[in-house]
């Protein structure tokens, strides 16, 4: 092993919490149109059709609500609404870093013997933003934000990092994008699972790879490395 990866939201520090909190004030806003299960279902599906063009991240995710309340209100929502969802916007950009159990202290071991990357879907600037606000970027030799985390994806990190698939590690709490696009290419893959997952990084089925390993938090990792 050469190189270890690390996903950021929700492996570094929180992240998901607080979209979920964003959706849940937004839903309640739109409560007079749909019930709050509904929009859920409706921005969910919105935030679907808009991968391809807005990617992931909080921009995209406010452009989502804009759709959304515009088509279930029926044009209705007007200026005031849609600066509401500006707010509730910003505001989860401004959420503070909280940096998740034990990843400083990992981060600080293996970088003593490891090449540390952070590989990570979201928008560039948030991201950026949010790696320079943790204080942890003085422990990776490389940062990728990703658009997105498909075997070809990885497959250009590794070229640029001139290793082999086989010399390369993804730590992340998503398998459906951390783990299984690694693995098939024939890298490793540990997965630190998150108490809430976004709804479109699911999976439901079990993963048996010789290459891969399963870790209740985050300081296990250092039993296999």
């Amino acid at each position: 092993m050469k190189v270890i990866a690390f996903d950021a939201d929700d492996t570094l520090w929180v992240n998901e919490p607080y979209f979920s909190e964003a959706e849940q004030h937004f839903c309640q806003m739109m409560e007079n149109f749909l019930p709050i299960h509904s929009t859920s279902q409706e921005l969910f599906k919105t935030e679907m059709d808009n991968l391809d063009t807005y990617g992931y991240g909080v921009k995209g995710f406010m452009l989502s609500m804009i759709e959304t309340a515009t088509r279930i209100s029926k044009g209705t929502i007007g200026l005031d609404g849609i600066e509401r969802i500006l707010a509730i916007g910003k505001e989860l950009i401004h959420k503070p870093i909280e940096i998740l159990p034990g990843v400083e202290d990992v981060l600080e071991t293996l970088s003593q013997k490891y090449r540390l990357v952070v590989a990570t879907k979201g928008d560039l600037l948030d991201q950026e933003r949010k790696l320079a606000k943790s204080g942890l970027e003085k422990y990776f030799h490389h940062i990728e934000i990703m658009s997105n985390k498909k075997e070809h994806d990885y497959l250009k990190l590794i070229h640029h990092l001139d290793i082999q698939t086989n010399e390369f590690l993804m730590i992340g709490n998503s398998l459906k994008s951390d783990i299984l696009p690694v693995l098939a290419i024939g890298g490793h893959g540990i997965h630190v699972p998150f108490h809430t997952t976004w709804e479109h990084e699911q999976v439901s089925h079990q993963i048996i790879h010789e290459n891969f390993r399963e870790v209740n938090e985050m300081l296990e990792i250092l039993d296999f490395l």
